[in-house]
C-alpha cells in the first residue's frame, strides 16, 4: 500500500494536470506489471545514456513494447 501511495506521488510529479482516474489506471496497471514496466524504464534508461533525448528514448522503447502495451492496456 505505501509503494503504491509514493508510486501514485511520482506519476502525479511527472503527469501534472492528469485527470486522478487514469493517474489510478497506470498506478493499477504498473502495480500489476512491475518487471514490465522496469524492463521499459531500463531500456529508456539505457538510451538516454547512450545519449538520445528523454523524448526519443521513450518514444522508440514504446513503439518495440507495443504489442506487449496494448495487451496489458486492453486487459486481453
Amino acid at each position: 500500500m505505501f509503494k503504491e501511495f509514493l508510486l501514485k506521488q511520482v506519476i502525479k510529479r511527472q503527469l501534472k494536470g492528469m485527470p486522478e482516474a487514469e493517474i489510478d489506471r497506470i498506478v493499477e496497471l504498473v502495480g500489476k506489471n512491475p518487471e514490465f514496466f522496469k524492463k521499459i524504464g531500463d531500456e529508456i534508461k539505457v538510451k538516454t545514456k547512450a545519449g538520445r533525448s528523454q523524448q526519443a528514448a521513450t518514444m522508440e522503447v514504446m513503439r518495440a513494447h507495443q504489442g506487449e502495451l496494448q495487451k496489458i492496456l486492453t486487459g486481453k
